[in-house]
């Protein structure tokens, strides 16, 4: 394992650590990216630590104390050492599996809108920086530093901070908890910007979050459910792209270069987390991605179950990108002249019409009902929407071939 690879796996155990005896969750990040800063300069020198998450709570509990005694009186820098300073440095490690989730739950705070329970976790635990949050929310960085901000200070001013959730709010904190990892994923599945595709960092990040929570949790279906989402997602990563880094849609892929182990094991925990009580969105979008992960072609893939599924999610969990994807399963099971019917209204969500995803399902579906010139119009008008690179490049070669269609015919 990397150096790399090691601080992302105890900076969230790291500064729950902190937070909980201290409670200035601004202070705590400082001196956790300070404690960072040390590792990345020492640990190439000195060699990695037997105990590297205990070496990172130790520093960073170090300059958390250097930071209060310079904005503190003598006296009050005196009563810090001698109420603060040893147990920081000395209380035993928590272990890392509760520190984490101690940590979500944290950032969970009952107090936090869902979209600021997500944003500060994504911030604090997942690591991402406030322009990659700001991406996953499709808002400016400076809206999103002003929403992460807010976040902290309104956990500062409640009445038990820092005291764990209640049997009430437990839910609903575990909810929001699930919610985040998914967005992590997603944020690594296919990156809002720029020329890369995937961002496999986040992704495993995701698949960590995920795997500590099931094992924290390993009766909870929903909690199951997510974990093979992402397994299942994340097995297709390698042929989701070729050499030069461009998309390769789910029906070009190379199937042999998906890791079926993984599948295998998504499949598992999603056939027994639906055994396991009331069906939760997570687990009914591992089981759509199961369909396609047991198809061995794109030919056999069962379009009629995944447009039931499509269904039945949008029941339970109606959104408007739930909408377009059921669009999508319609044209696949019942042709393009139905699923295209879908779309349209669609087109009135501003947040999707600012967006290239609903233009780009809708592209897909002209051209498979023959509509060249229209679905020409309508890739470019998806590519014009992205900032991802690769997917340009993908919208784009889609238009040149619907255009070349059209000329040929």
């Amino acid at each position: 394992m990397s150096d790399e690879d090691v601080w992302r796996e105890h900076t969230a155990d790291v500064l729950a650590a902190l937070v909980r005896r201290s409670g200035d969750f601004g202070a705590c990040e400082d001196a956790v990216r300070e404690a960072l800063l040390a590792a990345a300069q020492q640990w190439p020198v000195d060699g990695t630590p037997d105990d590297p998450k205990a070496w990172l709570v130790r520093v960073a509990s170090r300059r958390l104390i250097d930071g209060h005694r310079s904005t503190t009186s003598r006296e009050r820098r005196e009563e810090v050492e001698s109420s603060s300073a040893a147990p920081l440095l000395d209380a035993p490690a928590v272990p890392a599996e509760d520190d984490t989730l101690r940590m979500c739950m944290l950032c969970a705070h009952p107090d936090l809108s869902d979209a600021s329970r997500v944003a500060l976790t994504l911030r604090a635990v997942a690591g991402l920086t406030t322009a990659q949050v700001a991406a996953c929310f499709l808002v400016p960085e400076a809206t999103m530093a002003q929403r992460i901000s807010r976040a902290k200070a309104t956990i500062r001013g409640s009445e038990a901070p820092f005291a764990p959730p209640t049997q009430e709010d437990a839910v609903a904190r575990l909810h929001a908890v699930r919610h985040v990892v998914y967005l992590v994923f997603t944020a690594g599945h296919t990156t809002a910007a720029g020329d890369r595709l995937v961002d496999t960092d986040l992704q495993r990040e995701a698949l960590r979050l995920a795997e500590r929570l099931h094992r924290a949790l390993p009766r909870d279906p929903e909690t199951a459910g997510l974990l093979a989402l992402l397994l299942i997602d994340h097995a297709r990563t390698t042929a989701r792209q070729d050499a030069a880094g461009d998309l390769i849609p789910l029906d070009e892929q190379d199937r042999t270069r998906w890791d079926h182990a993984a599948v295998a094991r998504g499949v598992a925990l999603v056939e027994e987390a639906l055994t396991g009580g009331a069906v939760g969105p997570f687990q009914l979008q591992a089981a759509i991605a199961a369909v396609h992960g047991e198809a061995t072609t794109a030919g056999e893939t069962d379009w009629p179950q995944i447009e039931v599924l499509y269904r039945m999610l949008l029941r339970i969990a109606p959104s408007p990108m739930v909408e377009l994807n059921l669009a999508a399963a319609v044209g696949m099971s019942q042709g393009p002249a139905a699923g295209l019917a879908a779309p349209e209204p669609l087109l009135d969500d501003p947040l999707l019409a600012r967006g290239h995803r609903v233009h780009a399902v809708r592209a897909h579906l002209l051209e498979r009902a023959g509509r060249r010139e229209e679905a020409a119009s309508a890739y470019l008008l998806a590519a014009s929407r992205t900032q991802s690179i690769p997917e340009q490049r993908y919208l784009n070669r889609r238009a040149a071939v619907s255009r070349d269609s059209r000329v040929t015919r």
